[in-house]
């Protein structure tokens, strides 16, 4: 069963970084630029987004995809997949709000919206690269 979940992450990190790249180099690059540019930095560390996705795919697959295999049902991934995303973009940007001056409420909104349909999209995803794996 490792080599398994070991196979279905390999394959599920693709999947997320070309959905959150797209979503974060393309469609709402000039929404965060406009928004948080004052505190953006200019080059991305990429060795400190790399280990944030790799952990956070562990958590899609942990809490989202594998209850979901087990029940071998699409929606359950769809589901606990949007409520991973949910509690997790709202901790973090509820938390940037109770705590950092100037946070804009709109990035919350979009913010939470987008990690919702993130982990929802990547968990439906993984679910299905898992029953082909089967």
């Amino acid at each position: 069963m490792t080599a398994y979940y070991f196979k279905l992450y390999l394959l599920t990190v693709p999947i997320f970084f070309a959905i959150d790249l797209i979503w974060l180099g393309v469609v709402a690059r000039g929404f965060y630029q406009k928004h948080l540019g004052y505190i953006l930095s200019p080059e991305v560390n990429w060795a400190a987004a790399i280990v944030f996705y790799l952990v956070y795919i562990v958590g899609i697959i942990f809490f989202a995809v594998r209850p979901a295999l087990n029940e071998q049902a699409l929606l359950t991934a769809c589901l606990l997949g949007a409520f991973f995303g949910f509690i997790t973009y709202a901790t973090y940007d509820l938390t940037n709000l109770a705590t950092l001056k100037g946070w804009p409420l709109i990035i919350v909104v979009v913010d939470i919206a987008w990690g919702t349909l993130l982990c929802s999209l990547v968990a439906s995803g993984s679910f299905l690269v898992g029953r082909w794996l089967q």
